[in-house]
């Protein structure tokens, strides 16, 4: 077995990091772009999160703000050859966390913090730090 498909795992939850973006960006679209009046590249900035518009549109920047960042450290965690099992671990559950934070985004309107949707961000975002830790050891 070659160190790639030691990693099929992870490539399976990078996967399913990219399909759930994908939806979101879909979702967002679909859902600004049914509006009476919608404009391209421009979200009413009097709509809340008793907006489904809006909480679809946050959703996706929420996105966009942290995929990018744990896709980097994810292709460098293979790159650098981090242990094969917490590297799926750490990627799954970024991958699962950022599923539940999306579907809470889109069913509960609160305007409370921290809200559900905070806790599966949070659990998202300490898994980020234990991968980049972990390329750290590897880089070491």
């Amino acid at each position: 077995m070659t160190s790639i498909d030691l990693y099929t795992a992870s490539y399976w939850g990078i996967f399913v990091m990219l399909i759930t973006w994908l939806i979101q960006s879909l979702v967002a679209s679909v859902s600004k772009g049914s509006q009476p009046g919608a404009v391209p590249g421009k979200i009413d900035e009097s709509l809340s999160h008793d907006s489904f518009v809006f909480r679809s549109h946050r959703t996706f920047m929420n996105s966009l703000e942290n995929l990018p960042m744990m896709l980097g450290t994810a292709f460098l965690a293979i790159l650098v050859g981090t242990n094969v099992f917490w590297t799926g671990v750490f990627i799954w559950v970024f991958a699962g966390a950022r599923i539940v934070h999306m579907v809470l985004y889109y069913a509960i309107a609160t305007e409370t913090n921290p809200s559900p949707r905070s806790y599966f961000f949070l659990l998202g975002l300490l898994s980020h730090i234990c991968l980049l830790v972990l390329c750290a050891l590897a880089l070491v």
